[in-house]
């Protein structure tokens, strides 16, 4: 089994331990006893406006727990960014620390799989005061379908989808932005906002 493949077994398996079910099916390869194909990967749910968003609490950079709901009667823009102190994630940390005078009472909540040490280094070094969220075994990425297989330099591997989602006093998606570049982000928070 070549390099991919193994990833896609152990996708697999991980998904089927946390859900109860499977996410591949195996499909007859002429002249082969049958082959493993992942079809739950590119069929990730996306969350839609007027969905709930799905609940998370997740320890932040100083280690608290933080629920989405003790934020309910307020708007929140959830951010996913693959990895803290890396140029994306950066560009895209501070354009929204840069905007956050001018949202008012929303609240920016970031959200990777990095723990928290790592979090707090990355808050301090670019004086980010919003939460960053540790999201280690990436279950609330997989909530909000930003837990991909991706490719690079020839190499397959699972990791966030840069992604984000403001979500209204309700509790309600009101825009989802899945593949959003670090410079769009706070173009699209704003533009949501009326600002």
């Amino acid at each position: 089994m070549g390099h991919s493949g193994q990833i896609a077994q152990n996708y697999h398996i991980e998904w089927s331990r946390r859900h109860g079910t499977s996410c591949v099916g195996s499909l007859p390869a002429s002249g082969e006893g049958g082959r493993t194909t992942v079809i739950g990967m590119s069929n990730v749910v996306q969350l839609a406006p007027g969905r709930a968003a799905p609940a998370f609490t997740l320890l932040d950079q100083d280690g608290d727990k933080v629920r989405l709901a003790s934020f309910k009667g307020r708007r929140v823009f959830v951010y996913f960014y693959p990895k803290a102190d890396t140029p994306g994630c950066t560009q895209q940390s501070c354009l929204l620390r840069d905007v956050e005078p001018q949202i008012g009472d929303t609240a920016i909540i970031g959200i990777s799989p990095d723990p928290s040490a790592k979090q707090r280094k990355f808050a301090d070094k670019y004086q980010l005061q919003f939460p960053l969220l540790a999201d280690v075994d990436h279950v609330v990425a997989e909530k909000y379908g930003v837990w991909k297989q991706k490719s690079m330099y020839g190499r397959t591997y699972m990791g966030i989808e840069r992604s984000a989602f403001l979500i209204g006093t309700s509790g309600k998606i009101e825009q989802a932005w899945y593949k959003v570049s670090p410079k769009d982000t706070p173009v699209n928070l704003l533009k949501a906002l009326g600002r």
